[in-house]
């Protein structure tokens, strides 16, 4: 049971007894409009006071300790330790793995696809934040190198999760993107052509389906989730895209 009236989703995978994950919606915060419930994000403008009477409610609903990182749109995979549970300054990266039980790896989001990882056996577990530079870049890439790393696991043997995001009727892109990943301007599944009423050229891109791409090439098959679009459900979801002023949602996976 979540306290506080916070309400949030649960991964719908076969993760381990010993493995715990969950997401934010805005639920159950304190903030004020615009980034009204639980907002998470410590610079998008919220009072500082609301952000950690809101995170403080969000540790207490998982029941872990949250590691909160400095998301720059890389690559970057932070190892964590019980010692980064009380960092005065947030790590500079993308994802976070640990094989380490009451910590947290935590990314924030507000229209960029989280993704949570889980070992065989639930020895590890990481969490990717990633938006279409992450991962074009290879961030997903990345964390599961990290993950079989400090496991000794196949990619094969992990699960994945893909939670909420900017949705494929709604993220409109342009042709660098398209191109960034290998993709076709006449489209491909992946990308859609929506030409504007200036003849411009744009397109809808599936986020969640360049996820799923971007994990088999990895030799990561056991994907769930990816079904939510943050720009169509504004009663629950942040949407940078939607709102521009907003707050940020949190995805979470930790060892119990």
């Amino acid at each position: 049971m979540r306290s506080e009236g916070l309400a949030g989703l649960t991964p719908d995978w076969p993760a381990p007894a010993g493995v715990g994950a969950w997401m934010s919606t805005r639920a159950g915060g304190v903030s004020a409009a615009p980034w009204q419930g639980l907002n998470l994000g410590i610079a998008v403008g919220d009072e500082p006071a609301a952000v950690a009477e809101n995170r403080r409610r969000f540790a207490e609903a998982i029941g872990a300790t949250p590691v909160w990182l400095r998301q720059v749109h890389g690559r970057t995979v932070a190892r964590l330790t019980a010692a980064d549970a009380g960092r005065a300054q947030p790590i500079e990266a993308d994802a976070a793995i640990t094989t380490e039980r009451g910590i947290a790896c935590t990314v924030q989001v507000a229209d960029c696809l989280p993704v949570l990882f889980c070992a065989p056996e639930g020895r590890a577990v990481g969490a990717a934040h990633a938006g279409w530079r992450g991962l074009a870049g290879g961030v997903l890439d990345a964390t599961v190198a990290a993950l079989c790393e400090a496991t000794g696991c196949a990619p094969a043997e992990l699960q994945a999760w893909l939670g909420p995001c900017i949705g494929p009727r709604q993220f409109e892109v342009g042709e660098e993107v398209v191109l960034a990943f290998g993709g076709s301007p006449a489209g491909d599944g992946r990308f859609t052509p929506r030409p504007r009423p200036d003849g411009a050229m744009r397109w809808l891109a599936d986020l969640p389906a360049l996820a799923r791409d971007r994990l088999r090439q990895c030799g990561v098959s056991a994907t769930t989730g990816g079904a939510w679009c943050t720009v169509e459900d504004p009663s629950r979801f942040f949407s940078y895209r939607r709102d521009g002023v907003t707050g940020r949602l949190a995805a979470a996976i930790w060892r119990r």
